[in-house]
């Protein structure tokens, strides 16, 4: 299992929240996805090999954010 913090830009609120994690955790290889308001980033845990970060940057960029 591996671990990456994604910086994100727009994140303001608990729904934003919601959504990320949520389009995150439907990922196949997503494990857990944890987005910290304060910081401005998502941290997920994911099987190497089953989905990518350029991936999950694209999921979070189609719910409207913008990756850092």
């Amino acid at each position: 299992m591996k671990k990456e913090v994604i910086l994100v830009k727009g994140m303001t609120c608990n729904h934003c929240k919601s959504s990320v994690e949520g389009a995150l955790k439907n990922l196949e290889g997503v494990s857990n996805a944890d987005v910290n308001l304060a910081d401005n980033n998502v941290t997920v845990d994911y099987e190497e090999g089953a989905v990518t970060v350029a991936k999950m940057k694209e999921e979070i960029e189609e719910q409207g954010y913008d990756v850092i």
